[in-house]
């Protein structure tokens, strides 16, 4: 039989057939995909191919086979540095939830997603969720990231979960379409989604007011079917977002800003770096291009993801994001 896998804990995988029927499977014996060593060998959006096992009381599946994926979003394992995560695969477009504060989502992050997205061909929408909550100085941040990802030519919504607003809008692209939501613990991933269809109805949780992070509501990655012809990937918050396999001088074409000015720049191969006549140092110093961007592609370049976790966790007084205002 095959199906679609709808829900993964690591050990078993929940698997639905064209059919509607959903079957309990387990990976028969060392299953890996040639090419990616990772922590979780098969990931919500697969499909596989799987048998029926009767020979217990309960009737569950031996998965086999997994189909090749069009596409998928992998990460570094925040705390196993040699392996790698498999966030979900198989997906149409990706929305990825920004909060200016409560909690705080650093341009870092925002980048990094991005960068990975790119890289596998994900179109993907920035959320900045909770805009019922800023206050002035928070709205004019919030306009201006809006205004550096719009320039460069992402498509970014403005989401209120809890009061309605902009979810006319989402369920519009979401139609027909397997959308994954991805962001912080805390960002509102969960009560979007019940936002968009309530007898779903997900668990919430308040944000820790100590730490303003979030706490994890969704433990694992699944996928629902909705009501308007959609589904959608929830996946559980991410504190870090280490890249996967880039080699240096590809790492600016998935900045699509850079990329365009690429052919301007004296040498093929240029970094961006120290070369001269670089189209990209020339354009920022015009401030044509955000230096938030800049310092990102400089971060992941020289593979500074200890750096960049630091950042996220909260333990750097200077946040991203006031820094990148302050360029202006």
């Amino acid at each position: 039989m095959t199906g679609t896998v709808y829900k993964s804990t690591g050990s078993w995988y929940v698997v639905k057939t064209e059919e509607g029927e959903t079957y309990n499977c387990r990976i028969k014996g060392k299953f890996r995909i040639k090419g990616i060593k990772s922590t979780n060998p098969i990931a919500v959006g697969d499909r596989v191919d799987f048998d029926a096992d009767t020979s217990a009381d309960e009737v569950f599946g031996v998965i086999h086979h997994i189909h090749d994926r069009k596409n998928y979003i992998i990460r570094k394992s925040v705390n196993l540095s040699k392996q790698t995560h498999i966030i979900a695969s198989n997906i149409d477009i990706a929305f990825l939830l920004v909060t200016i504060n409560n909690p705080v989502t650093t341009t870092s992050f925002i980048d990094r997603f991005l960068v990975a997205a790119e890289a596998y061909g994900i179109e993907t929408v920035l959320v900045f969720n909770k805009i019922d909550t800023l206050d002035e100085t928070a709205l004019e941040e919030q306009l201006y990231l809006q205004a550096v990802y719009s320039d460069i030519g992402y498509q970014c919504l403005r989401v209120s979960a809890r009061e309605g607003k902009g979810i006319t809008e989402l369920k519009e692209l979401m139609k027909g379409r397997v959308s994954m939501f991805s962001g912080h613990s805390g960002v509102g991933k969960s009560t979007l989604v019940n936002a968009i269809e309530p007898e779903l109805n997900l668990k919430t949780a308040e944000i820790s007011e100590q730490h303003q992070q979030g706490q994890h509501t969704t433990t694992f990655a699944e996928m629902y079917d909705l009501s308007f012809g959609a589904k959608i990937i929830d996946t559980p918050g991410i504190r870090g977002f280490g890249m996967v396999d880039m080699e240096p001088e590809e790492i600016g074409d998935y900045f699509p800003e850079f990329f365009a000015l690429k052919e301007h720049c004296k040498f093929n191969n240029c970094l961006h770096k120290e070369e001269p006549k670089c189209a990209v140092k020339e354009a920022l110093e015009k401030d044509e291009i955000a230096w938030s961007r800049y310092q990102s592609y400089l971060q992941i370049l020289e593979g500074d993801d200890e750096t960049y976790r630091n950042d996220i966790y909260g333990m750097k007084n200077n946040n991203t994001n006031a820094n990148v205002l302050n360029k202006k």
